[in-house]
């Protein structure tokens, strides 16, 4: 690259397509496959009239993309978000796909969204819309066709009144038709630490990989949402030393380590991480920057991209988020000897938890939370040493591994299955 740099995409459908290329060529894969699994199965747009406390009506829109049903049925977040278009949905229900078949779940990709600000919105309103957006969705979703779950400004709640909605819609109560449920009808126990948990696995599994000791490893946080916050506490439990944090009002650093029990309860108290009494403020831009052991992405897309990987100075990149890097970034951190643990394989315990909850639901019958962490710790390193023996195998980074994992399991399937009809 010259001084003038080619303008990278920031489409994420496109950045899909592009990583989706790639381990294709690798695989050597038959023209008509690539044809099928570079497209989505099926995308649904809605409009969602909804009443506003005022009295007024405001209709959103809304979608839900299935990538692939190759492997099992679609499985994938919600997200509630002013920026949300279909071109992301379609980008992220694809990577829904690669993820499940990472780590090796029988489920296919399916991704949801609706744009809209939740943050202007009273609960009311929010469950009004959820409840239309459910019910017009309802065509497709289904426990063995499509299980939703939550992602950006969704949670708990949310899929509680999606469950019953779609329950209402076909008459019986149908705990499997979403995960990421509350306990108390048919949640699974570990659910809420499990995208954060599997981090920590796989993040041990990468030091072991650099011969960097995770006792007093400099980690550094971008994002605080669910799996940012959990991440950040489980690390730090792990004896790591957690540098910085930030979350979309800004960040704060501590060079002695921030105590992150101590920041939690201060969020919770201020709704924001600035102003926490024992750290300096810091720019989301610079706290990429850090010099640490261990950066998680945990916000959302192109954070890393062409113009600052350069100044990326960890040693080891997990993202917890999902398409935080940019392909012109991956091949810039790999030549710096960056590891990075990517999104499809880092993240993955969250879809796997949900794999296991939507297994406890369809059976009524419940485990406890030591036996979910136990399956899940099983599930995340055993993909993670298959992703690396790919890496040293084909001589790639594990971005491209895990791609050529995941493209090759749903390419068998598709190729076994036979094209109907």
């Amino acid at each position: 690259m010259g001084s003038v740099a080619v303008q990278e995409t920031l489409n994420p459908f496109e950045i899909a397509q592009a990583q989706f290329n790639t381990a294709a060529e690798h695989l050597k894969l038959e023209a008509w496959l690539r044809d099928v699994l570079r497209r989505p199965k099926r995308q649904l747009i809605v409009s969602i009239p909804t009443k506003m406390d005022n009295g007024t009506i405001r209709v959103f829109e809304g979608y839900r993309v299935q990538h692939s049903l190759a492997r099992g049925p679609a499985k994938g977040g919600i997200r509630y978000h002013p920026n949300v278009t279909l071109d992301e949905v379609k980008a992220l229900a694809s990577w829904m796909t690669w993820k499940c078949a990472t780590v090796n779940i029988p489920y296919g990709g399916g991704k949801g969204g609706v744009v809209c600000n939740p943050k202007e919105m009273s609960q009311r309103e929010l469950e009004g819309m959820t409840r239309r957006y459910a019910s017009e969705i309802s065509i497709i979703i289904g426990p063995e066709r499509d299980i939703p779950a939550p992602d950006v400004y969704t949670n708990a709640q949310t899929m509680a009144w999606i469950m019953d909605t779609y329950s209402m819609t076909v008459g019986s109560t149908q705990l499997g038709v979403v995960t990421g449920k509350p306990l108390q009808i048919g949640g699974s126990q570990g659910r809420n630490e499990a995208t954060a948990r599997g981090v920590l696995f796989v993040t041990r599994e990468a030091c072991v990989e650099k011969k960097i000791p995770i006792k007093g490893a400099r980690v550094a946080v971008q994002g605080f949402g669910n799996a940012g916050s959990i991440a950040a506490r489980l690390l730090s439990e792990d004896g790591a030393t957690i540098l910085a944090v930030s979350d979309s009002g800004g960040g704060i650093t501590n060079p002695r380590g921030l105590d992150i029990r101590a920041v939690l309860a201060h969020k919770e108290k201020t709704g924001m991480l600035r102003g926490y009494p024992e750290a300096e403020p810091i720019s989301n831009e610079k706290l990429l920057e850090l010099e640490c052991d261990v950066l998680v992405p945990a916000a959302l897309e192109n954070q890393i991209t062409q113009e600052n990987a350069p100044r990326i100075r960890a040693k080891i990149v997990a993202e917890a988020a999902n398409g935080p890097t940019t392909p012109a970034a991956d091949e810039i951190l790999h030549k710096k000897g960056v590891f990075l643990i990517p999104d499809i394989l880092a993240n993955a315990g969250g879809v796997t938890v949900s794999y296991f909850e939507w297994v406890q639901s369809l059976q009524s019958f419940f485990w406890e939370e030591a036996q979910v962490n136990q399956h899940l710790e099983k599930v995340m390193t055993r993909a993670f040493r298959e992703v690396l023996a790919i890496a040293k195998k084909f001589d790639v980074h594990m971005r491209t591994a895990a791609y050529i994992l995941a493209v090759g399991r749903v390419a068998e399937a598709t190729r076994i299955r036979g094209i109907y009809p």
